[in-house]
């Protein structure tokens, strides 16, 4: 472990270069003492490195020290070669500079290593993208990655969902997040996070003004905090059903974010209770038509037979030309 340890100081000095010992101590999940202690094993090997101390000190190597020494391990080298996925690098317009950076790394492996790196690529697929997803527009990141890569504010014409028009916002790009095959654009907006779809932004003009981050933030802690707020959002509404158990793995599968428990029960029928935000959040319980009921509370059930008897509505006036009677209102 310690060689290994050793090895990873080394490659993070060469990539980084001065780094405080006690970020060092936190990424190899050491005491800031054993870094120093592995410092002066490095230095007696033979390798130019050494610490400054003080507010801005760290360590460092000797400017110009460079070694070819991959590190790898077979696993390692494994990895690599699971994170050629398809779609994300392809969105990216990264895709043929993925494939050169797996040819050089593959001839830098050490020759045993080779052959189960290569055999990865055949036996390992990633596929990000959700099954029966639809079609989706196509995605210019373009922009957003110069933005991001620049570190300049972001003008953007963004159109929320089920409103029409666009809105125009000045953010503070963090940068750009990949989410089951869904790109999304973490940003501040007035100092606070905003999570933005990059297939809803309809232009976006990168500013002459460099970029205004809350400090000490990266993309990961922005991420964090927006995606806690969208999974864990308390809901208003507790919901009790009962679910036919030839659909319960559909049920589980599409209602996952509203569940707050494990469905209960041994026979025909399944109890399961559910969390809405709004009212009208409940009504995606009718695509199970018969297979499912509300039990609790009442005000979802009549929720669902309003909802139910618009629909009942427009069919039946189906007849009297396209459109019906132009009752929509009321409608899923």
């Amino acid at each position: 472990m310690k060689s290994d340890r050793l090895l990873s100081i080394l490659l993070l000095l060469q990539t980084r270069g001065r780094v405080p010992a006690h970020e060092l101590a936190d990424r190899l999940e050491v005491s800031v003492r054993t870094i120093y202690r592995d410092i002066e094993a490095l230095s007696a090997s033979g390798v130019p490195v050494y610490a400054e101390r003080g507010r801005h000190g760290g360590i460092e190597l000797l400017a110009g020290f460079r070694t070819d020494v991959t590190g790898l391990t077979a696993d390692e080298s494994r990895a690599l070669f699971v994170l050629a996925a398809q779609g994300a690098h392809a969105a990216l317009g990264l895709d043929a500079a993925l494939g050169s950076a797996l040819r050089k790394v593959m001839a830098a492996l050490p020759a045993p290593h080779r052959p189960a790196a290569e055999v990865v690529s055949r036996r390992i697929l990633v596929d990000a993208t959700r099954w029966q997803g639809g079609p989706r527009p196509l995605v210019d990141l373009d922009v957003l990655q110069d933005a991001v890569f620049a570190d300049r504010r972001l003008r953007l014409r963004y159109r929320h969902s089920g409103q029409r028009e666009p809105r125009t916002y000045t953010v503070d790009p963090y940068g750009l997040v990949a989410k089951a095959g869904v790109w999304y654009l973490v940003a501040d907006r007035r100092a606070k996070p905003r999570l933005f779809r990059a297939d809803r932004v309809r232009t976006a003009t990168v500013l002459d003004d460099p970029v205004r981050r809350r400090p000490g933030v990266e993309l990961a802690d922005a991420w964090e905090a927006l995606r806690r707020e969208v999974e864990e959002r308390p809901g208003g509404i507790d919901v009790v059903v009962r679910v036919r158990r030839d659909r319960l793995d559909l049920f589980l599968r599409l209602n996952g974010p509203w569940l707050t428990g494990l469905p209960e029960g041994e026979g025909e029928w399944v109890t399961a209770r559910l969390s809405y935000g709004v009212l009208g959040e409940a009504r995606q319980l009718l695509q199970f038509s018969d297979r499912i009921e509300v039990l609790s509370p009442p005000e979802v059930r009549e929720e669902l037979l309003r909802a139910a008897a618009s629909v009942t509505d427009l069919y039946q006036g189906a007849g009297d030309g396209a459109g019906g009677n132009g009752r929509s209102d009321g409608g899923l």
